[in-house]
């Protein structure tokens, strides 16, 4: 009997012990909820907001609707210099005025990206995107030189090849009423990812209906989901009630077309590297996989397959999805101004004349009204319409005290229609961005790339591919958008995207 009454005092210890951490946990947790309420009290907000759940069941479960509730509070709001809402438990700054959003971005100490990315994970990994301190610091570090001018200008060639392959796809449509060309686009973004930063050719222009696009796009909409409904942020009820299994199924397939890209590339460069004459043919096509596989830290280190894996995916998402999207607004937005598209064309016929050569280095210089028109398209459609910092020590902004463990959201989306940086801010004007329009703005007034220390590593990349595949569409056609702006109904999830894609009819230039 001693042992059995042994035991049982045991496993009540131990349980006693369980509950009182859990005790402990709970009370911290609450301490610190309570505590965030109260100091951020004074910061306008949204209500009715409720204790734990906050205003998470005000909002619409639909993104479409969800993006243009949040459009509707910074409208709201205005001429307040920010507000909160509370996502559960959790409170977020809303920040779209330049002065409020430069305490953030500017400021070193807050350069960890929000608890909602923490859903980005499973996909993404820690890479550049979604990374914080010292790897953040250290992967910059790492991956900024692969980013460097002289060696984006080798890719000019794929971008090149590729915008002809549009081109020809869009021969057959020209002339023949309207059609949705978001897919054409995005696929002709992806097949210049995929050789840009991975070396390998995969003829998406050929197969229009990509897996690979379908998921990204299932991932997007899955993760912004969960995002939203605090409900399903712990992961046993996320994978019980909800929809985990769908996010696992279209994981596997992202993850299994980059993981088989990786080992096929390591492969190609092991056996180039021992044979001199095929490696003279290798460096006419360096990817950013051959440089990642390269790549060593200050300690000599190799990056893992893990470390590159999350890189690439990174890459792939963010270097095709955000560029594909910016493409398709700038091509209505060109297609519904005609004044704007005689400006481009002008410009493009002063470059190239009656030629149908590929587009070189020069060339991008000279293309400056073009880059206005790039410019003034991200202003009103940026590819990425909100981002989240984590507010990592006690600060003050506008005057409002804002705990360590709030976060941030920032809108470039409201941003942009700061009318006092951008009057009449719905009107498409992008002579806004020529020099002599935009000395004295606010610096961080347009941050379609996000601002400061974690800016995107890749926007020069991004800029030069719209001016190539932009410049070679305006080369071969006249376009007319056939929907008007408010038929375009943007759906700001992860990226920004026209929830029923960009129609238009295309009529073939004679040269």
């Amino acid at each position: 009997m001693a042992p059995e009454i042994g035991e049982l005092l045991g496993g009540s210890m131990v349980f006693v012990l369980f509950l009182t951490l859990l005790a402990i946990l709970t009370h911290q947790m609450l301490s610190s909820y309570v505590r965030k309420w109260r100091e951020m009290k004074p910061i306008p907000g949204i209500s009715p907001t409720y204790p734990l759940l906050g205003n998470a069941l005000s909002f619409k479960s639909n993104g479409r609707d969800f993006f243009c509730q949040l459009v509707e509070y910074t409208n709201q709001f205005r001429n307040v210099p920010l507000m909160k809402v509370w996502i559960g438990p959790v409170p977020f700054l809303i920040l779209f005025h330049a002065e409020t959003i430069e305490m953030v971005l500017n400021n070193p100490k807050h350069m960890d990206k929000a608890y909602a990315y923490k859903f980005l994970h499973p996909w993404l990994g820690t890479g550049l995107l979604t990374s914080t301190g010292d790897k953040w610091r250290r992967r910059r570090k790492m991956l900024t030189p692969t980013f460097h001018f002289s060696i984006l200008t080798e890719f000019l060639e794929v971008m090149n090849e590729q915008a002809e392959v549009l081109i020809e796809k869009l021969e057959k449509q020209a002339g023949k009423g309207t059609f949705n060309c978001f897919n054409h686009i995005t696929l002709c973004a992806l097949d210049i990812i995929c050789e840009t930063a991975m070396g390998k050719k995969i003829y998406a222009q050929s197969n229009y209906d990509s897996e690979y696009v379908r998921c990204v796009y299932k991932m997007s909409d899955i993760i912004t989901r969960r995002q939203r409904m605090p409900w399903y942020w712990p992961d046993f009820v996320y994978y019980s009630l909800g929809e985990g299994k769908e996010h696992n199924r279209s994981l596997k397939v992202l993850h299994s077309f980059t993981e088989s890209v990786i080992y096929e590339r390591a492969e190609y460069i092991a056996y180039i590297e021992s044979d001199s004459e095929s490696d003279q043919g290798m460096k006419k096509r360096r990817a950013f996989l051959d440089m990642l596989l390269k790549t060593t830290d200050e300690d000599g280190n190799k990056l893992t397959h893990k470390d590159i894996q999350e890189e690439v995916d990174t890459f792939m998402f963010e270097g095709h999805d955000t560029t594909a999207a910016s493409m398709n607004w700038a091509i209505h937005l060109i297609g519904s101004h005609p004044e704007v598209q005689r400006k481009v064309q002008l410009e493009l016929q002063e470059v190239f004349g009656q030629s149908d050569r590929p587009i070189n280095t020069e060339d991008l210089k000279k293309l400056r009204y073009l880059e206005c028109v790039i410019k003034e398209s991200l202003r009103l459609f940026p590819a990425v319409p909100f981002f989240a910092r984590s507010i990592c020590e006690d600060c003050h902004i506008n005057g409002f005290k804002v705990p360590k463990g709030a976060n941030a959201i920032i809108m470039p989306y409201a941003l942009h229609r700061d009318p006092r940086y951008f009057p009449d801010p719905e009107e498409f004007r992008p002579e806004r961005f020529l020099p002599e329009n935009s000395a004295g703005r606010h610096a961080y007034a347009f941050i379609p790339f996000s601002a400061g220390l974690r800016n995107c590593i890749g926007q020069r990349f991004a800029v030069m591919e719209e001016k190539v595949v932009l410049a070679s569409i305006l080369r071969n056609f006249n376009i007319e958008a056939t929907q008007n702006r408010e038929e375009l109904r943007p759906l700001g999830e992860l990226i920004l995207r026209p929830e029923k894609g960009i129609w238009i009819k295309l009529e073939k230039r004679m040269r």
